[in-house]
């Protein structure tokens, strides 16, 4: 785009940012123009001497700011158009400076160098909760990208919209030290648990960030860079609908286990009555033997709803365990014995621990 020229007692400078097709016109009657495309620079209208040698002492390019020496390349005319050619191609990154020495004083062309090599191919790949609607008081969202993003830019990507489009102000905890695995591919954001939590003030004068029975719209902006600082390769959107308050505790009896047949790697189910934590569930939950942890890996499905978890090696026949921390969690913070919106009245609150079901294979 072009910026507002400058004048000076010789001409004019003008500035144009264009990485592809870059002109710069110059006050004057022969009105010469300065050209850069695909890497060489061409002065048009130029008046040419065509029996001057030393191309230099009239048109120079430099590459940087301040009192550079010009760049080495060589020289042509070409269909009366002066052309340079730099001997090393553009780099990324860097600002070109092209000055055209008319008679009537010089002709002055700032270019930036071609965009840097690739895009981003980082994106959005799932949100969780998986769900489609989700409890009012919910506690947290994982974001999960295809690559590793930067740290410090969350607060200013990251919107929650109501059904008109409207931001909700102070849906989230917006923390200095972002929550991100080590990896930098999975985000947590809180939502502020002073709205969550009943009789605190932010709860009293704002309510809860979700209300049951509305439309939102978690908003994550295209511009959010990635860690080498290329934006989304698009933005993302998920829609869902405010749900009732879930204020009981996960209790594993009411679980369901669905156990494989002997000799087999077919998955050991288990089925929730609601949706658990995505990142806990995950690690708080072991299948063990009466020789101890058992190998494998876990999926999730259903919404969060269903825990899977494929052994490595086939399956034996005998008496199993499913070891269950007590720190895992639902959608709302919600322990084993423990819930997070605490009242006076709630007794039921459990030391940090494990406690298990047994299941038999056969």
């Amino acid at each position: 785009m072009l910026n507002r020229p400058l004048r000076s007692r010789l001409g004019y400078r003008v500035h144009f940012r264009s990485a592809a097709v870059l002109l710069a016109l110059a006050a004057g009657a022969a009105g010469q123009t300065i050209r850069l495309e695909d890497g060489v620079f061409r002065v048009a209208n130029a008046n040419l001497d065509r029996t001057r040698k030393d191309w230099s002492s009239v048109f120079s390019v430099y590459a940087g700011a301040g009192d550079v020496p010009a760049m080495a390349g060589s020289y042509s005319v070409e269909g009366g158009v002066l052309v340079f050619r730099p001997l090393f191609p553009l780099s990324p990154g860097v600002q070109y400076r092209a000055v055209f020495r008319a008679a009537s004083g010089p002709v002055t062309a700032v270019f930036d160098g071609p965009k840097r090599a690739g895009e981003s191919a980082a994106r959005v790949v799932h949100i969780y909760p998986s769900a489609n609607v989700l409890p009012s008081n919910l506690l947290k969202i994982y974001i999960v990208f295809s690559a590793p993003m930067s740290r410090g830019e969350a607060w200013k990507r990251i919107h929650l919209l109501d059904s008109n489009g409207t931001a909700v102000k102070g849906a989230f905890l917006e923390i200095d030290q972002e929550l991100w695995d080590p990896e930098m591919r999975r985000l947590t954001v809180l939502f502020d648990p002073g709205r969550i939590k009943r009789d605190l003030a932010p709860n009293l004068q704002m309510g809860v960030p979700i209300l049951e029975g509305r439309q939102y719209t978690l908003a994550i902006d295209r511009g959010f860079p990635d860690a080498r600082g290329f934006p989304l390769a698009e933005g993302f959107r998920k829609s869902f609908r405010g749900g009732p308050a879930d204020r009981t505790a996960p209790d594993p009896a009411n679980w369901k286990i669905e156990a494989p047949a002997a000799s087999t790697r077919d998955p050991l189910k288990v089925s929730f009555p609601k949706p658990m934590d995505y990142a806990l569930v995950q690690r708080t939950i072991e299948v063990a033997d009466t020789s101890g942890a058992i190998r494998g890996t876990v999926g999730l499905a259903r919404d969060e709803m269903e825990w899977n978890f494929t052994p490595a090696e086939p399956w034996k026949s005998g008496t199993y365990r499913l070891w269950i921390s007590t720190t895992i969690e639902d959608l709302c913070g919600n322990r084993i014995g423990r819930l997070f919106d605490r009242n006076e009245g709630d007794r039921n609150r459990a030391p940090d621990g494990k406690i298990f079901r047994g299941f038999n294979i056969k």
